[in-house]
């Protein structure tokens, strides 16, 4: 008799092992790791992350209910976005997305399965990242910065706006294999526009005064600021020394422009962000980021400040203020 209710019961309970199993599959919290560069108090990174947060909401991932952030930040310094790619990748998180190329290397060096998401971040194929655009292969995808080609556009609006131009320093950080592909692109684009390039290497904020007092003291230059977590994390200063110098200066992205920056030409970063969301709800959902093609930015945007342009005795072209998508005032 006890045998047969011994039996009985394990049946029950057998019977009831799948639901019990499916229910804490769908009511268990996701872990999703963030790795940031930057500081925690950029506002511009602030920014992204809000959108990143917002857009996940928006496909049904609430955290704190069904996910959990674990969110690391860097502040421009490499040993610790290291040593937060390591913590992270210690928590086993199902995914975790990557800020740039300066957080997704850490990452790959420390995890080829953990799924990885990243945002703004150039040519994945030639750092070993991906297999390619259309099929990487790995554990790692998501969406590109921008194509080097864009780097000549940043010239062709520098000499636009400033048609008296014969010099341009660019501002690169020499040890990042994308500042070498994106001078590259402005070396090529030059010699049609009448203009000398020269490459002004930075590997810390602490070079970057002397570096551009040094190119100020020439005549008819201007300034060129490619992309990085060096320039992002000291755009203020840049800024403020291309006013100081009077050197009209094109920049990747609007952030540079609301800080008192000329002209920036640049993806819609906070974009990425969302688009990035929509990822890490497949990968969360059983897809694989390998199966996911890496993509190009879809939204651009022009973005001009009048205010500085007058402080630099620049009358901006009425053609380049209708192709802005904002003129600050």
């Amino acid at each position: 008799m006890k045998r047969r209710i011994f039996l009985g019961g394990l049946s029950c309970a057998a019977a009831t092992w799948p639901l019990a199993a499916r229910t804490q599959q769908v009511d268990r919290v996701r872990r999703v790791g963030v790795l940031l560069s930057q500081s925690t108090d950029d506002p511009e990174v602030q920014t992204r992350v809000a959108a990143f947060r917002e857009a996940l909401q928006q496909l049904g991932w609430t955290d704190g209910h069904n996910v959990r952030f674990e969110v690391r930040f860097g502040g421009g310094e490499l040993e610790r976005i290291r040593r937060n790619a390591a913590e992270l990748v210690g928590l086993v998180p199902e995914v975790i997305l990557a800020t740039g190329n300066s957080s997704l290397g850490p990452l790959v060096q420390a995890t080829r399965t953990v799924p990885i998401v990243f945002v703004t971040a150039a040519d994945p194929v030639g750092a070993g990242v991906v297999d390619s655009l259309a099929r990487p292969g790995g554990n790692a995808t998501g969406f590109l910065a921008f194509d080097y080609s864009i780097s000549a556009k940043w010239l062709e609006l520098l000499k636009e706006i400033t048609p008296s131009l014969r010099r341009v320093g660019v501002i690169r950080n020499p040890t990042i294999t994308a500042a070498v592909g994106q001078f590259a692109a402005i070396q090529t684009a030059a010699p049609s526009l009448g203009v000398e390039v020269s490459a002004l290497n930075v590997h810390d904020l602490g070079e970057v005064e002397r570096v551009i007092g040094d190119f100020a003291r020439g005549t008819n230059g201007g300034l060129i600021v490619t992309a990085s977590v060096l320039a992002l994390t000291g755009r203020s200063l840049i800024v403020a020394l291309a006013a100081k110098h009077k050197l009209p200066a094109t920049y990747y992205g609007r952030h540079f422009v609301t800080a008192g920056g000329l002209i920036s030409y640049g993806p819609d970063w906070p974009d990425q962000y969302r688009r990035a969301a929509g990822y890490v709800d497949r990968i969360l959902k059983g897809e694989k980021p390998g199966e996911l093609p890496v993509q190009a930015p879809t939204k651009y945007e022009l973005v001009i400040n009048l205010k500085t342009a007058k402080a630099l005795g620049l009358n901006v072209p009425p053609s380049l203020l209708a192709r802005a998508g904002e003129v600050i005032e």
